[in-house]
């Protein structure tokens, strides 16, 4: 489970080593390539490691490093006009989530596949965590989960429609397919952190719905605001890190995660007979052949061999992670006659 929190001390009172920041900003880049190497530069410098992209939409990633080398990097990206206003969130953790720095060029910051998306001037009106409630109360407003099946899965908020992706890039067809509402019908979207609901709700606008909102700061900002005797929230939502998941205020979830098809599982998920430690779940053994069973079983003997080791298995789980990959492209190529 996580090794990640959301305060500044750990139980026994000892500051976690690493700050773990995401951050996004929608906002027009002409010419994004133009910071990618100075940034670069300065958060290794700062040994601030972790991934960023760039995109003439604008800039998201998740970085982690010792809070003086993060600060110098945020201070560096808000001096910069663009990124003035950019928008983070903290947490810590007391071992290093990411082993390398990459400053990446993309066509999206987050994938929807549509062109002529613009969030920067499109999206539509924000609500703040303490006033959401209010409106998805509301017998005429229609409540849109933008997240996919995996994390809806394991909590929503009450009387949420569930577009049952399984990726971002479904829910155009959903839009054109299954949300059969009249142009004015006022809807509200929601996502983990605020960047596909910003995407979503621009998305909605250019199909001619203008009375569309999204909640400021996501489900992590509600869940973080909102009291949760006050709360419309049921379940714990979902996060990319090594959390799984997070309840009110925050707090570490119940789910871990498995490394076969990276599915949340419960404790007990764990007792069922096609569980394997680091290989399958009930979610995926079926779906899985010989060869990637036995790739992702190397992979949990190398992260075994390093922990009794006492080596990082972190970085271990990374290159095996990465061998299984290759191993996977070079099986596809074979199938393909490449």
């Amino acid at each position: 489970m996580s090794n990640i929190t959301q305060n500044s001390t750990s139980q026994s009172n000892v500051a976690p080593a690493y700050r773990v920041t995401a951050l996004y900003k929608f906002v027009s880049l002409p010419k994004p390539v133009i910071y990618r190497d100075e940034l670069l530069n300065i958060c290794k410098s700062n040994d601030v490691m972790g991934t960023i992209l760039l995109a003439q939409e604008g800039i998201n990633g998740t970085i982690a490093g010792p809070a003086h080398g993060i600060e110098t990097v945020l201070n560096w990206l808000q001096g910069h006009e663009p990124f003035a206003d950019l928008d983070y969130k903290d947490s810590w953790a007391d071992e290093a989530p990411f082993y390398r720095m990459k400053v990446r060029m993309k066509k999206e910051i987050v994938t929807l596949g549509v062109e002529g998306i613009d969030p920067s001037q499109q999206a539509g009106t924000y609500v703040k965590p303490e006033d959401w409630n209010d409106l998805i109360a509301r017998d005429d407003v229609i409540v849109v989960d933008t997240r996919n099946d995996y994390e809806v899965a394991i909590g929503t908020f009450k009387g949420a429609e569930n577009p049952e992706t399984t990726s971002f890039r479904e829910l155009p067809q959903w839009v054109e397919e299954k949300l059969e509402v009249q142009p004015d019908t006022k809807i509200a979207m929601f996502c983990t952190g605020g960047i596909r609901c910003e995407k979503s709700t621009a998305l909605l606008r250019t199909r001619g719905y203008d009375n569309v909102f999204h909640l400021k700061g996501g489900i992590l900002k509600y869940l973080e605001n909102v009291p949760e005797d006050e709360s419309l929230w049921e379940g714990e939502c979902f996060v990319f890190d090594q959390r799984v998941s997070v309840k009110h205020g925050l707090e570490p979830g119940n789910y871990d995660m498995c490394h076969g098809c990276r599915m949340p599982i419960r404790e007990e998920d764990k007792s069922h007979p096609n569980y394997a430690e680091g290989i399958s779940c009930h979610h995926c053994h079926d779906k899985m052949s010989d060869s990637q069973r036995a790739r992702y079983a190397e992979r949990q003997k190398q992260i075994d061999l390093a922990k009794a080791r006492n080596e990082n298995h972190i970085a271990a789980d990374v290159q095996a992670a990465k061998q299984a990959k290759r191993a996977e492209k070079d099986e596809q190529r074979e199938r393909s006659g490449e």
